[in-house]
């Protein structure tokens, strides 16, 4: 089975810093079956990521309206095609948008859960918001949960 776990984000905009924070987490809790890694969103770069993965797990900041930092929303990318209306991407293309091109070239996984994390600051710099760093072990969690890892590694 091929997993893959991106963490979108730019670390250097505060609490959009949340996906790759995750993935850096994640990665040395699971074995080398396990690619984890942390993209800026390039659209063409994520269709080569996930393209024929059997799962695929997406990290990413979402602005809602009104905010509520910290929440994290499980969606699949229908789900993420409804909530659309509600919820912002921080991507010049959203990850929606990139859902969508893939399924028209046949660049998708076989399953793709994306866990949505609400955001408030888009700040320059490096850190997360208090309330976004305490959902920073909620999120790994539900991403071993996901790719069916257990919560800790043992060495």
């Amino acid at each position: 089975m091929t997993i893959v776990v991106i963490g979108l984000g730019n670390d250097l905009r505060r609490d959009d810093g949340i996906g790759p924070t995750v993935a850096r987490a994640v990665a040395p809790k699971v074995g080398p079956d396990v690619q984890t890694v942390a993209s800026g969103g390039d659209p063409v770069a994520l269709l080569e990521l996930w393209a024929g993965a059997d799962l695929t797990v997406i990290v990413d900041a979402v602005i809602c309206d009104p905010p509520r930092p910290g929440v994290v929303h499980r969606l699949t990318p229908a789900e993420l095609d409804a909530m659309r209306a509600g919820m912002f991407s921080t991507h010049g293309i959203s990850l929606n948008d990139a859902v969508r091109l893939g399924a028209v070239l046949d660049r998708l996984p076989r399953r793709m859960v994306i866990l949505a994390v609400e955001i408030a600051d888009l700040d320059d710099g490096r850190g997360l918001s208090p309330a976004v760093g305490r959902a920073v072990d909620a999120v790994v969690s539900a991403v071993l949960s996901e790719i069916g890892a257990p919560s800790e590694r043992v060495v």
